[in-house]
């Protein structure tokens, strides 16, 4: 998607630890306008696969997975990173670790909202090793929905995540898929 493409170009940021921060547009401020046209962009990869719900995680995966839900007329489930006093019991749970922050946390969703009568797409705005993606996978899973795939906003990939979902079968599409990060430069998969 080129114009996620020129949006990092202009705005990512890369830090050390092979670390790209895109917080002007996609996890701390962000940019209605592309996310919209990313919502589009995966509702027409994911078109033809009978979606009934997206899940994602907080916080994040939420914007694009709104854009996407709107897009295809179905819901948005995100599981959260922390309990809170409405969501304490009848979940699905999973263990996700974040390189960004190195820490483990417990993943959840509530089973009211994702079912085994549920063809669910899976959205999140980064891939690096696949953690949260499995996390979500195991929820899927533990629902016994159907998975229609994987929408990535930005993949690394230069790192396993990617090759671990692939190998699975699973139908995983990324808007930009990068090829590296190094002296602080962003090359995009193609460009290799």
């Amino acid at each position: 998607m080129e114009l996620l493409k020129q949006k990092i170009l202009r705005e990512g940021k890369v830090l050390p630890g092979n670390v790209l921060k895109v917080d002007s547009f996609l996890n701390h401020q962000i940019d209605p306008e592309l996310m919209q046209c990313i919502g589009e962009e995966f509702a027409g990869r994911f078109a033809d696969l009978g979606v009934t719900k997206i899940l994602t995680l907080e916080s994040s995966g939420i914007a694009p997975s709104i854009m996407t839900g709107l897009k295809l007329g179905v819901p948005v489930v995100f599981s959260r990173k922390r309990k809170s006093l409405t969501l304490i019991d009848h979940l699905y749970s999973a263990k996700v670790y974040s390189y960004t922050k190195n820490e483990t946390s417990e993943i959840s969703a509530s089973k009211d909202y994702i079912t085994r009568d549920d063809v669910v797409l899976i959205i999140d705005d980064f891939l690096a090793n696949g953690q949260a993606v499995q996390g979500l996978l195991n929820i899927v899973e533990q629902a016994g929905a159907s998975l229609a795939g994987v929408g990535i906003v930005i993949e690394k990939g230069f790192q396993d995540g990617g090759r671990l979902i692939r190998e699975r079968g699973i139908h995983m599409e990324s808007l930009a898929a990068i090829a590296s990060l190094t002296d602080g430069k962003v090359t995009f998969k193609e460009e290799q």
